[in-house]
């Protein structure tokens, strides 16, 4: 194994700790005693308590964990089966709609976030409603099928629809050689899919802060809203359960890619 030259050891640490320590110092004064945020007094637990006896602080957690429980579902069976569709099939427009699937992840969430604005908008003078549950769910939908998409056809990519054929000639039918060859290869990335989609609405801010509208608030908007009066050590805690659940859904999502492949090996 070749080693590592120092300049480019200490380069990578300080990209690590520019990264990293900015979240570091969140997560420590959140145990901090003291109500101002820049002044260290002590530990204390005492806020994670204040937190969890808020009601808006409950109420942007069940809209959260709404949002992005109802947004994931959607999100994985559409994404899902254009995943299959593009692996599976050749067809007139087939590159269009692939590139109609990046499209949401290459462009800038503010983008994403005044062109649903509009379209809502424009939505109104036929069918009146109010910005709620309904918009952000729909709005996250629009990026997390792209990651579910590409997740499930990366995940098929090595494989060829002469499996599902083989099974077919064996005697299998069409929706048994689906369930038992084509979906069990498909499977750990339509979980990882999820997982990502899941991640993604959960922290999303700037599109579900278009779409939202006045009354419907969720975890990442409730911290930009109350930030905006001042840094508090409540709010500290809320960003350090945020970043500690993101943290866990990402080692069970690389946990899922890790036992799909070595099944595979």
């Amino acid at each position: 194994m070749r080693r590592v030259h120092p300049l480019l050891a200490g380069y990578a640490w300080l990209v690590y700790a520019f990264m990293y320590l900015p979240i570091l110092v969140l997560v420590l004064f959140s145990f901090n005693a003291s109500k101002f945020g820049a002044t260290w007094s002590g530990f204390t637990t005492h806020w994670y308590a204040v937190l969890f006896g808020r009601s808006d602080v409950r109420e942007a957690v069940t809209n959260t964990l709404l949002v992005a429980v109802s947004s994931t579902a959607l999100s994985v069976v559409l994404g899902t089966l254009l995943g299959l569709g593009l692996w599976r099939y050749t067809f007139r427009g087939r590159t269009a709609l692939t590139f109609l699937l990046v499209t949401p992840i290459v462009i800038p969430d503010v983008v994403m976030g005044v062109s649903l604005l509009m379209f809502y908008a424009l939505v109104r003078h036929v069918l009146p409603f109010q910005g709620g549950l309904f918009t952000v769910l729909l709005a996250h939908v629009t990026f997390q099928v792209s990651y579910v998409g590409l997740v499930v056809r990366s995940r098929l990519a090595g494989y060829g629809p002469e499996l599902e054929e083989a099974a077919r000639d064996l005697g299998a039918s069409g929706l048994r050689a689906f369930l038992h060859v084509t979906l069990p290869l498909a499977l750990p990335g339509v979980l990882s899919g999820a997982l990502l989609a899941f991640t993604l609405s959960l922290d999303d801010f700037v599109v579900t802060y278009f779409t939202s509208g006045s009354g419907f608030h969720t975890l990442p908007v409730l911290v930009y809203t109350s930030v905006k009066r001042g840094v508090t050590p409540d709010i500290n805690a809320l960003s350090t359960l945020l970043i500690a659940f993101t943290v866990l859904l990402i080692v069970v999502a690389n946990a899922v890619g890790r036992r799909g492949g070595a099944r595979e090996g």
